[in-house]
């Protein structure tokens, strides 16, 4: 984060400081100073001050020629605090300047900044002609660092100094070139560090920055919980002996329970060294493949909170130097890990919230099979908002459902159920998709200006074979022909929920006897190496692949008809995010397998609007169920029929029409030019009227009323005679075909 004297503090430091609106300082163009400075030297700053629980840190460069110190880089500071620093003389009474002079340590006392801090702690930025410049951490409490805190920041700023020289610095103990790559190491750690978020990361990062410097090879993590030591993560290690030791009752681990209990490192330099001081410990060593071991407490918020095992395949020692840097190393991990795992319970439950408001199984329907699947973000820090849905509705129609809240986050997560429930509200109404989407915005409107979500809801009619649909700022479906033609809809979305003013546009799809129906979110085909048009087309070509799309049309039955879309999804799923755990963004995907009603099974008449229209339409039922085999029905339906056109007769108006269809069930429709509700009421013991609607109730399984443009339909539906519903599979809507 480079910085000139008026401004010495970096823009994303600053900003923080500054309040909204506020210009960031300008910056001064360093000579020397490497690209790196502007992120990973805030990181290296950030973690200077946790490791010695200060309050701001701060680094100076060393120009020689003027004898002064400039000030590159500050950390948790306010711009006129920073600034006081900006420019300091090397013979100054302040604590970088005393580093500096002396070639080490420095701590002065006193609040020289008006921070409230206790002292200033300084060490020098080595350099193979001298000190490059001084790293300064404000500390909170009086009193000098510990052994441990200061060799790690002399660690952070070796490799603070190696950067800013074009590289590593030589150490000048007896192992130079070791010294100078655990240096560089040290500060590398803190940086991966910094910008861990999981406790995977945590573990990535020890074995990738610690392991190698100090010549070991295996890495565990383990956590105190409830009295028993879980392992949380490990490197270099069999499974089997990892098994051993997850779970272990602390009573039962000699060492870990020392270590843990006097919070001390302990340093074991051969196995037999176990064996002679542990004896208990007998099963465990002689299954364990390394000869050395550190046993290093990892201390957080002031509790022990579990122990980081770093080992080594062969015997060895350790020097005072190593023994120093991995303590304070374990300490430094030990505040991330923790961190991590606030990280990883808190986002398991947000995960756990999201996936609980989405469907748990997607229901099996006459007209349509589905399957799909849910990808939460790989590298994502925070949940997001997609979700899908299978609607049933009247008539054997289906509603399509899929959409993205924009967003991660709790909230995004919360809007998403809210969502998710107000379609299926609104569907359960019978609403076309432009009309659901206008009631739909309005909802999203309500809830803030920052809120808004892309949708895609369709309405399959397998009497019709047709999918209307509206789109709200989401990509259109794509269909899969039965003989493998793959087609994606040419329409152009409306603006997402929350932005858009209805109308909205409607599409209609002309379907054939079967197809596949596919949705997805952006966060399927988008990726940063791929925009939303490479990402479809490579959609189409998975699903254009012989035995891919095609292969659930010729499944035996509704198992296989399943099991094929599953298999399906798995496919597309993995051709088009092979590395999910690199993502950035939640991923949804609906696959729908549509099967339309056989001209057989739907049979309709005209009625005229006049008394007879009853006696017609029962006798038209009676005619149809028996070519159905449906006799058992007669009479319940015949009730059913002359109740509903005789409401029609009396309150309604033309044109007057019957409709039935045979599914799972046997649906009964009659449509009328009217658009008025009707509505249960409670009749009186001496109302001669006002029952009809509660027989009806009474005789089906369900009914309702849908609105058309140009009048209204009430439905009923009523369960099949156990024969007929045993054969129902046998119809040919319901995915096998019938004689």
């Amino acid at each position: 984060m480079t910085a000139e004297k008026a401004g010495p503090v970096s823009d994303a430091e600053h900003s923080e400081r500054l309040p909204p609106g506020s210009p960031a300082p300008p910056r001064e163009d360093v000579r020397g100073d490497p690209p790196w400075a502007t992120e990973a030297l805030a990181l290296l700053l950030r973690q200077a001050t946790t490791c010695l629980g200060g309050l701001g840190a701060l680094v100076h460069r060393h120009d020689r020629a003027a004898c002064r110190l400039r000030l590159v880089a500050a950390s948790g500071l306010a711009q006129a605090s920073a600034g006081e620093w900006a420019d300091l003389s090397d013979e100054q009474d302040v604590a970088p300047a005393h580093a500096l002079r002396r070639g080490g340590f420095a701590r002065v006392d006193g609040d020289a900044l008006g921070t409230g801090a206790a002292g200033t702690a300084a060490v020098p930025l080595p350099g193979a002609d001298g000190p490059l410049g001084v790293l300064s951490v404000l500390m909170a409490e009086p009193g000098e660092p510990d052994e441990a805190q200061q060799d790690l920041l002399r660690a952070l700023a070796g490799w603070a100094g190696g950067r800013l020289g074009g590289g590593p610095v030589a150490s000048d103990g007896p192992e130079p070139a070791a010294g100078a790559e655990r240096s560089v190491r040290v500060g590398e750690l803190t940086a991966a560090l910094a910008e861990a978020v999981t406790t995977r990361d945590v573990v990535e990062a020890v074995a990738a920055y610690v392991l190698p410097p100090f010549g070991a090879d295996g890495l565990v993590f383990q956590i105190l919980d409830g009295g028993r030591l879980n392992v949380v993560g490990a490197a270099g290690y069999p499974q089997e002996f990892l098994s051993l030791l997850d779970g272990m009752p602390l009573a039962a681990h000699a060492p870990v329970r020392d270590v843990l209990h006097t919070r001390t490192p302990r340093f074991i330099e051969a196995k037999a060294e176990i064996s002679r001081r542990y004896p208990t410990m007998r099963r465990v060593n002689e299954a364990s493949p390394k000869e050395a071991v550190a046993f290093l407490p990892m201390i957080a918020s002031g509790r022990a909170m579990g122990l980081c095992v770093v080992s080594f395949s062969r015997p060895r020692s350790f020097s005072n130097e190593e023994r120093t840097l991995l303590t304070a190393l374990s300490g430094l991990v030990g505040q991330s890990l923790e961190r991590a795992r606030l990280y990883d319970v808190e986002h398991a439950r947000a995960r756990e919230l999201q996936r609980g408001l989405l469907p748990r199984t997607l229901p099996r329907l006459p007209a349509a099979r589905a399957a799909a699947r849910y990808l939460p973000a790989g590298r994502g820090e925070e949940v997001g908002g997609d979700w899908y849905d299978l609607i049933p509705l009247s008539a054997d129609r289906v509603a399509l459902v899929i959409g993205d809240v924009m967003g991660h986050g709790i909230a995004e997560a919360a809007t998403m159920g809210r969502l998710r429930t107000a379609v299926r509200t609104l569907a359960d109404l019978e609403m076309p998709p432009d009309e659901l989407f206008s009631r739909l915005n309005d909802l999203v409107c309500d809830l803030g200006e920052d809120f808004y979500a892309t949708c895609l809801y369709a309405v399959f009619d397998p009497v019709a074979r047709t999918c209307t649909y509206s789109l709200a700022g989401h990509p259109a479906p794509v269909v899969v022909h039965p003989d493998g033609a793959v087609h994606s809809p040419d329409a152009a979305p409306d603006p997402p929920l929350g932005a858009a003013r209805p109308p909205f546009e409607t599409h209609q799809l002309r379907l054939p006897d079967e197809s596949l129906l596919v949705l997805y979110t952006d966060g399927l085909v988008e990726s940063a190496t791929r925009d939303a048009d490479q990402g479809v087309e490579q959609l189409r070509q998975l699903l254009s692949r012989p035995a891919v799309g095609t292969a659930c049309f010729a499944a035996a039955d509704e198992d296989a008809v399943v099991r094929c879309l599953d298999e399906l999804c798995d496919t597309v799923v993995s051709g088009l995010l092979p590395d999910h755990e690199q993502t950035t963004d939640d991923a949804g995907l609906l696959i729908v397998h549509t099967r339309c009603t056989a001209a057989r099974d739907v049979a309709a008449l005209d009625l005229p609007n006049d008394p007879k229209a009853a006696g017609q339409a029962r006798e038209y039922v009676r005619e149809q169920l028996d070519a159905w085999g449906l006799g058992d029905l007669v009479l319940t339906t015949e009730l059913l029929v002359s109740e509903l056109v005789g409401n029609v007769v009396r309150h309604a108006k033309d044109p007057v029409r019957l409709r039935l269809l045979r599914s799972r069930s046997l649906i009964c429709e009659v449509y009328d030019g009217s658009l008025t509700t009707p509505r249960i009421r409670h009749a009186s013991h001496t109302d001669e009227g006002g029952r009809g609607l509660q027989l009806v109730a009474a005789l089906s399984r369900r009914w309702g009323a849908r609105y058309l443009h140009d009048g209204k339909c009430i439905w009923t539906e009523q369960d099949l005679p156990p024969a007929q519903a045993s054969g129902a599979s046998a119809l040919p809507g319901v995915f096998s075909n019938r004689s």
